[in-house]
């Protein structure tokens, strides 16, 4: 992970709800199911708090509009698929120095409340 410097902001979206359509079995295909959401992201905010400025901070509530356009208009078979694209979404932004996405789905597997899976990626 990315050393934390001082001016190091981190940014949590967390428990972000959505619908879309995940999976290889045939119900999966024809029907939304539920897939839960975190999102790390780390910028440098040193300008931000020094200015007390929008234009100088990250602007997550654009990357979360994203990915909650992309999540739910498009269709999955793998649920790395699906957090591969979040993570590529979020790191478009040059600001963000690292990200890292969790993706649930909820009631995958029988008797768990959730199957994850989380991928990272940093710049230098």
């Amino acid at each position: 992970m990315l050393r934390l410097e001082p001016s190091m902001a981190r940014i949590r979206v967390k428990d972000l709800r959505l619908r879309t359509f995940i999976g290889i079995k045939e119900e999966e295909i024809i029907n939304k199911q539920d897939v839960l959401i975190n999102l790390t992201m780390l910028y440098s905010a040193a300008d931000a708090v020094r200015d007390n400025d929008i234009e100088h901070a990250l602007n997550y509530r654009t990357i979360t509009k994203a990915v909650i356009q992309h999540v739910e208009e498009n269709r999955f078979a793998l649920l790395e698929r699906l957090t591969q694209e979040i993570l590529d979404l979020v790191m478009r932004h040059p600001e963000v120095r690292y990200a890292e996405v969790e993706v649930d789905k909820p009631h995958a597997l029988r008797f768990a409340e959730s199957v994850s899976i989380t991928l990272a990626a940093h710049r230098d």
